[in-house]
């Protein structure tokens, strides 16, 4: 059969794949193009398993909800200039529609869920590999499924976070996953800060202090030291920040007057935890140099 230049076009509408591969596979495949579509995808199977050892440290913050659950996934990208294209940002989309469907617990079973196309998201990984020419995975996931109001917070596509408020309304929910976007606290309340932190703060403070003030009265010294470090704690924890909306009250006190409670929150942030790899230039042509 011919491979036309509107079959080509055909081949390439449909999945994407530059113009080279689309009328290889054609050939390939004789012309049939839905043996050439699959031939394709098999060929990004291949291209996705040698780019999986390549860092992917940039990429997208997605989320979906739907009432009391939400859902946030972490699609990492090698580049910032993928995390924008268009066939990664659907891709991104479609995910965490299908991590909201289909209920998945974690990363594992979210790959193995369906997307309307009738692919499940890994076979959609590998296509998307292919299209765009660089290791795509799909990371991290965070849920959470209540009865309480529940809000999903995205900003700029970088940084993702879940609340669940107890009481108040979804407008709280949201105004405190904004904060928790910006401030990023590590602990809800101070009842959930460890105690070996607190012991190490306290030694700290201890050893911050002067001869004179180390030989105070000890209820004294532990008064000064525990003034210390709840200082600290309000700076580690949700409740005890100043909240970004009104910075006259804490989180606490906007979230009590509201006859709320905050249940939990789950924040998750592009590429944190992954060593990038820093590429120095003037080096390696130096090395390229001396040989």
């Amino acid at each position: 059969m011919e491979i036309t230049a509107s079959l080509v076009k055909d081949l390439r509408e449909r999945t994407g794949a530059g113009m080279m591969e689309c009328k290889k596979a054609l050939t390939e495949n004789k012309g049939d193009i839905d043996a050439a579509a699959e031939w394709l995808r098999k060929q990004g199977l291949a291209k996705a398993d040698k780019k999986a050892d390549r860092v992917a440290a940039e990429g997208r913050i997605v989320a979906a909800s739907e009432g009391g659950k939400a859902v946030l996934v972490e699609i990492n990208s090698e580049t910032d200039f993928v995390a924008k294209d268009d066939n990664f940002v659907s891709f991104t989309t479609a995910v965490a529609q299908a991590a909201l469907a289909s209920g998945a617990a974690d990363v594992d079973a979210l790959k193995a869920a369906k997307l309307p196309s009738g692919e499940t998201v890994e076979e959609a990984r590998a296509a998307v590999i292919a299209k765009v020419g660089e290791n795509v995975q799909v990371r991290r996931m965070a849920k959470v499924d209540s009865a309480n109001h529940v809000a999903a917070y995205i900003h700029g596509g970088r940084i993702g976070v879940l609340v669940e408020l107890k009481g108040g309304d979804v407008e709280l929910a949201r105004g405190i996953a904004m904060h928790v976007a910006a401030m990023n606290p590590p602990y809800n309340k101070a009842a959930d800060v460890p105690a070996e932190f607190l012991a190490k703060e306290k030694e700290i403070e201890l050893a911050k202090m002067s001869e004179k003030d180390k030989a105070k009265p000890a209820e004294i010294l532990e008064k000064i030291i525990s003034g210390k470090v709840a200082k600290i704690v309000n700076e580690v924890t949700l409740y005890g920040q100043p909240y970004v909306l009104n910075t006259d009250q804490s989180v606490e006190q906007a979230v009590k007057a509201a006859g709320a409670d905050v249940v939990q929150f789950q924040r998750l942030a592009v590429g944190e935890g992954i060593e990038k790899v820093v590429e120095d230039y003037a080096a390696e042509v130096a090395k390229a140099m001396a040989v």
